[in-house]
């Protein structure tokens, strides 16, 4: 298997592997209250600390796998947009790869996380030929189930995820 590339672009987004020198970016996606509320079990503002730890992991998990999470850039004007990819999860009680995003708020509902989903789905079941890639959220989050819709992923059933109902998507390789 092929890693996903440290680097993608789309029409709009810069993908980019996560490094140390954007963490003062992802401390402002990650606490925004309004991202937590939609990203976060908890529904809890991380600590700058977690958010650090949280970049650490995310490193990690691209040093072992070869893919995960990028780091997202406008790729006209440079500003920094959110973060999203791949990533592994036991969210189904299997280990299985999940698509995920998030978005700054200031720039919800201009088709970025759809791009990027998109993205994700192509490295994934393309690149890495996984033979399907998962996404979840909370029920009332419709947004992310819009993009799930948009992205060719399709409602699988209801998870149990962090002590909370999660509804399962999934995206098969044809």
């Amino acid at each position: 298997m092929t890693g996903a590339p440290d680097r993608l672009q789309t029409a709009r987004l810069l993908c980019l592997r996560p490094a140390a020198d954007q963490l003062k970016d992802l401390e402002r996606l990650l606490r925004d209250e309004r991202v937590a509320e939609t990203l976060l079990t908890s529904g809890l503002v991380p600590t700058k600390d977690e958010v650090a730890a949280n970049l650490v992991a995310k490193q990690r998990h691209w040093d072992r796998h070869g893919f995960g999470l990028w780091t997202l850039y406008d790729r006209a004007d440079g500003s920094f947009l959110g973060r999203g990819g791949l990533q592994h999860t036991n969210a189904t009680g299997e280990d299985e790869v999940e698509a995920g995003w998030a978005i700054v708020p200031e720039r919800w509902r201009q088709g970025l996380a759809t791009e990027l989903a998109l993205a994700a789905v192509e490295v994934g079941l393309g690149t890495l030929e996984l033979p399907s890639v998962i996404a979840y959220t909370l029920p009332e989050n419709l947004a992310s189930r819009r993009v799930m819709d948009k992205s060719g992923f399709a409602y699988e059933r209801d998870i149990e995820w962090a002590g909370l109902t999660h509804v399962l998507y999934r995206r098969q390789r044809c």
